[in-house]
């Protein structure tokens, strides 16, 4: 079991918007596997929804909904990509301190 401060921040929240953590030494696990491959289609899908707000903004005609849903759109991206960075870069912290 790893120790309370190498907890991993997983990418989906629990009840109430709390978010979750796992503690294992398996990184290898279904768990750690999951929410691998969910912050990868997370942070694909805020690539395409980068590229896709480059192109809303420069239309001309894109209206104000538009331009609202994707102000919504990259809110939600947004929140996604700290999560993984907050989570990788914690792993990292942990993996640097264990090598000295």
């Amino acid at each position: 079991m790893t120790a309370s401060d190498e907890l991993r921040l997983l990418p989906w929240s629990g009840p109430e918007g709390k978010p979750c953590f796992l503690s294992t030494d398996d990184r290898g696990g279904y768990l750690s596997r999951l929410a691998d491959n969910i912050e990868a289609v997370q942070l694909r899908t805020a690539a395409e929804l980068l590229d896709r707000a480059a192109e809303i903004l420069d239309d001309n005609h894109a209206g104000r909904g538009d331009v609202r849903r994707l102000a919504q759109e990259l809110t939600g991206a947004l929140q996604d990509v700290l999560r993984v960075a907050s989570s990788r870069g914690h792993l990292l912290a942990v993996s640097e301190s264990q090598d000295l």
